[in-house]
C-alpha cells in the first residue's frame, strides 16, 4: 500500500452521494492508502477512505487537510477491488457502496471505555415483570454485553429498572473496551463422526483450502445429510491455516441453532452480523473483522461487505434461497458477490443445498464449479416418503382446506406422540376481502394491491408497503354492512380450522409477521424442537434448516400455489420450496412422510417431486431456459421506473425503448413500456422494462451508454436490477 506524506495530495472517497473522488491534504503524520478517515466537507465532518493519489488541477493553497486517520484497519486492495466490481457490476456509485461496507455506528469515535451489563449472580429478592424481561434478555443471549440503552430498549423498561438490578447483584455492571477479540475457536476440538460420503466431501474441502488458491464447490445433499457438519470440517482447515471464514445464513432465525452446532464443534460461539445484533456488536465485528479478531462471523448477506484481514472460506448455506438477493438499496446478490469476492481474495466458496438454484446447477454441470453429492441422510433417518392428495377426489365443504385424507393422516401422527407440518406459503388469515353486495375487493390506499386480513391483529395489512388500517364494518365502494367476506386461506385461517378439527392438539403458528423480534421467532422454534406442539402451522420460513426431532409428517395445503403466474422461477422455486419442506420430515430416527394437496397431480413440477428425481427436474428446465435464452442461458435486466403520475413515469419509459441504439448494438432486446404488475407502490405509479440480452456479451457498459441517453428529471425515480428475481 502506498504511504502518503503529510501535505501530500490524496484523494477521498466518502460515504456523500457525490459523483467523484475529493482532494485533500494529507494529514500531520501521514496516511496510507485504504485508511479511513474523517474529512471536512462543507461545515460537516464526514466519514471517507483515501482511495490514491490527489487530483493535481487545484491550488494547493485551498485544499484542506484530512480531519484525522481513524484507528482502524486500512482497507486491503482487496477490498477495494471487491467495492469497484460490486459497484460496476451493479451500476451502482462507488460513494453507496462504501456506505454499505461501513455500515457500523461510531466508527469515527474515538476508542474509550464503556459500561456493560451481563447478567449476575443473583437472584432479586421481589420479581417484577419489568425485571423478568431484563434477566430473560440476558440469559437469552448468554456471552453479549448490553449498554444501558440498548438493554432497556430490548427488554421494553426503563434504565431505573436494570439500575435497581444492579443493586441487588443481578445483573452485572462493568467497564470494558468498546471492542474486543472475540474468544478463540479451538479447530482441534474432534468433530462429529462422519459417514463415509461425508468425510470425503469434507477431504476435498480441506484440500481446496490447503491450495490457497479460489475455488468454488457446489456441496448438494438431500435435507438430513449433514452438510454443516461437512462444510464446518472446512472452516476448521481455514481455522488452522490462521485465516477467516464466513458461513452466510438466509434467515435469522436460523442463527440460534447454528450457533449452538458452532459452539459445539469449537468450544465457543463465532462472530455474528444481522439485523438482531446489537448496535455496540456491530461495530465491535466490523473493526475486529479488519484486525483479525474473529476466526469466524455467520451473518446474513451483508457480511459479505466485511472487511476482512484475510478470508479464506465463504460459505452461503441454502444457496437456492431468494432472500440473498438484495432488492433494495444497491441491488445484488449475495450468492453472485461471494464467488467474486471468493475469487479477489483467493478464497473458497461453497454453496451448499438441498435443492440448488439452476444458476448454479448450470455452472457445475459446465465445470466452473465442482460438485459434491451428499446422497443419504445422517445416521439412522431416511428420507421421508412422497405422496399426494389428489384434491378433485377429496369431499371437501367450500369453507375448509384440509382434506380427509390428510386429516386422517395428522390424527395417526398425534395418536403416536409424533408431530405433524401443515405448510401453506400465504401469510395473515386470507389473501381477499370481497364485498358480497357489489364484489369490491378491499385495496390498498397506496397500492395497486389487496389488503390481506390479519385477524390476530385484528388489521387489514398491505404486503407491499406495510400499510395497515383496521377492519372495515361496512363495503368502502357500495356502504353494504355485514357483506365484506374472507376469500382464500392464510395460515391464520388453517389455525382456526386446525383448532376446530384437532381441538385437542397443541398448536404452534411459524410466520414471520406474528413475532415481534427475531428472539421471539427462536424461543419458538426452540419450544416446538423440544417437543412443545402437536401440530405446526407455517409459511415458509419453516423450510429453511430447522431441525425437528419429532415432525414426521409435512402436509402441503396447497401445492400448486406458486405454479401460476409468468415468473420465469415458478416451477423451480415451487419444486425448491415443496422439496425443502417436504425435508423437514423424519429427521429423528422415526421414518416421515410428506403429502402435497394438490388439483394438478399429474403437473410436470408435482411429478418431479414425488419421483425425487431432480437431475430430471434440472435437465428439464434447463433445456426450456436454454431454448428461451433467459438466465442461466441468457441476461435479463430489469428498469422500474417510478413517478407521483403515470404519465411521467410511461414517458421516460417511451423515451428509453426509442433510444435503445447502445443495446441493439450488442444484441440486446428492449421490452416495454408497461405498467408494473403491481402498478402502484406507496402512492408512486411503477412502470417496467426489461432488457434480453445474450449471455457472452458484456450488458453494464451498454446498460450505461443507454440510461445517459435520457435523463431522469424531477421526481421520477429509476432503478436497474441486473439479473432480477422478482418481476413486480
Amino acid at each position: 500500500m502506498t504511504f502518503y506524506d503529510a501535505g501530500a495530495r490524496v484523494s477521498v472517497l466518502t460515504t456523500q452521494p457525490l459523483d467523484r473522488l475529493l482532494t485533500y491534504r494529507a494529514p500531520e503524520g501521514g496516511c496510507w492508502q485504504g485508511a479511513f478517515v474523517e474529512v471536512p466537507l462543507g461545515p460537516r465532518r464526514v466519514l471517507g477512505v483515501v482511495w490514491g493519489p490527489g487530483d493535481t488541477g487545484f491550488d494547493a493553497s485551498k485544499l484542506r487537510a484530512v480531519g484525522k486517520v481513524l484507528d482502524v484497519a486500512p482497507m486491503r486492495p482487496e477490498m477495494a477491488e471487491f467495492l469497484r466490481r460490486v459497484g460496476d457490476y451493479t451500476l451502482t456509485p462507488l460513494s453507496q457502496m462504501l456506505r454499505l461496507a461501513t455500515r457500523a455506528p461510531g466508527l469515527m469515535d474515538p476508542p474509550s471505555m464503556r459500561k456493560i451489563y451481563r447478567l449476575g449472580g443473583r437472584e432479586p429478592d421481589r420479581m417484577t415483570e419489568a425485571r423478568e424481561r431484563v434477566l430473560e434478555v440476558l440469559e437469552a443471549e448468554g456471552r453479549l454485553a448490553y449498554t444501558l440503552g440498548e438493554l432497556a430498549e430490548e427488554a421494553g423498561v426503563t434504565t431505573s429498572v436494570i439500575k435497581g438490578l444492579v443493586k441487588l447483584g443481578a445483573v452485572e455492571e462493568t467497564e470494558s473496551p468498546r471492542d474486543l477479540p472475540f474468544p478463540f475457536l479451538d479447530a482441534d476440538m474432534p468433530g462429529k463422526p462422519l459417514a463415509d460420503d461425508q468425510a470425503k466431501a469434507a477431504a476435498v474441502l480441506t484440500e481446496g483450502i490447503a491450495g490457497g488458491r479460489f475455488g468454488a464447490t457446489l456441496l448438494r445433499g438431500v435435507t438430513g445429510s449433514g452438510k454443516t457438519e461437512v462444510y464446518l470440517e472446512a472452516v476448521a482447515a481455514c481455522l488452522k491455516a490462521g485465516q477467516q471464514a464466513l458461513v452466510l445464513l438466509p434467515e435469522i432465525a436460523l442463527t440460534s441453532e447454528f450457533l449452538k452446532r458452532v459452539e459445539a464443534r469449537f468450544g465457543q460461539k463465532p462472530a455474528e452480523w444481522h439485523s438482531g445484533v446489537t448496535m455496540t456488536e456491530r461495530r465491535r465485528v466490523w473493526r475486529m473483522a479488519g484486525e483479525g479478531g474473529f476466526g469466524l462471523v455467520v451473518g446474513a448477506r451483508s457480511a459479505l461487505f466485511l472487511p476482512f484481514r484475510d478470508l479464506g472460506l465463504i460459505v452461503v448455506d441454502e444457496e437456492h434461497d431468494t432472500s440473498y438477493k438484495q432488492e433494495d438499496g444497491v441491488l445484488y446478490s449475495a450468492r453472485d458477490m461471494a464467488v467474486m469476492r471468493a475469487s479477489i481474495c483467493d478464497a473458497q466458496v461453497v454453496l451448499a443445498s438441498a435443492t440448488p438454484s439452476l444458476e448454479t446447477w448450470a455452472n457445475a454441470e459446465a465445470g466452473k464449479y465442482a460438485r459434491i453429492d451428499l446422497t443419504s441422510r445422517f445416521g439412522q433417518a431416511v428420507l421421508p416418503e412422497m405422496a399426494a392428495v389428489d384434491m378433485r377426489a377429496e369431499d371437501l365443504p367450500s369453507n375448509r382446506w384440509i382434506s380427509p385424507t390428510m386429516i386422517r393422516a395428522v390424527e395417526g401422527r398425534i395418536e403416536a406422540g409424533e408431530q405433524a407440518l401443515l405448510f401453506l406459503n400465504r401469510r395473515g388469515y386470507a389473501p381477499v376481502t370481497i364485498c358480497r353486495a357489489c364484489g369490491h375487493k378491499v385495496g390498498c390506499d397506496n397500492c395497486d394491491a389487496n389488503m390481506v386480513e390479519h385477524r390476530f391483529l385484528k388489521r387489514l395489512v398491505c404486503h407491499q408497503c406495510g400499510d395497515s388500517k383496521p377492519m372495515p364494518e361496512v363495503c368502502p365502494s357500495c356502504g353494504a354492512e355485514g357483506k365484506l367476506a374472507p376469500v382464500g386461506p392464510g395460515v391464520e385461517r388453517l389455525a382456526e380450522e386446525v383448532a376446530e378439527v384437532f381441538p385437542e392438539a397443541r398448536v404452534a403458528v411459524l410466520s414471520s409477521d406474528l413475532f415481534a423480534s427475531a428472539r421471539a421467532l427462536k424461543a419458538q422454534i426452540e419450544r416446538i424442537a423440544e417437543g412443545g406442539a402437536d401440530i405446526i402451522i407455517g409459511t415458509q420460513i419453516v423450510a429453511k434448516g430447522h431441525n425437528f426431532p419429532l415432525l414426521t409428517l409435512v402436509g402441503v395445503i396447497d401445492a400448486d400455489l406458486g405454479l401460476q403466474g409468468s415468473d420465469l422461477r415458478a416451477a423451480e422455486r415451487t419444486f425448491q420450496l415443496i422439496r425443502q419442506v417436504a425435508g423437514r420430515a423424519g429427521r429423528g430416527d422415526i421414518p416421515g412422510k410428506a403429502m402435497l394437496q394438490t388439483f394438478q397431480p399429474e403437473h410436470p413440477v408435482i411429478r418431479a417431486i414425488l419421483a425425487g428425481d431432480e437431475e430430471r427436474f434440472w435437465q428439464a428446465e434447463a433445456g426450456e431456459r436454454q431454448a428461451a435464452g433467459v438466465p442461466p442461458y441468457g441476461r435479463l435486466v430489469g428498469v422500474v421506473i417510478s413517478a407521483p403520475d403515470i404519465d411521467m413515469a410511461m414517458g421516460l419509459g417511451t423515451a428509453l425503448a426509442r433510444a435503445d441504439a447502445p443495446l441493439v448494438q450488442i444484441g440486446a432486446q428492449v421490452f416495454g413500456p408497461a405498467p408494473a404488475p403491481i402498478a402502484r407502490v406507496r402512492g408512486r405509479h411503477r412502470v417496467r422494462l426489461l432488457v434480453k440480452a445474450p449471455k457472452t456479451v458484456a450488458v453494464q457498459p451498454a446498460l450505461r451508454a443507454w440510461l445517459a441517453r435520457v435523463p431522469v428529471k424531477g421526481d421520477v425515480r429509476l432503478s436497474v436490477d441486473i439479473d432480477p428475481q422478482s418481476f413486480y
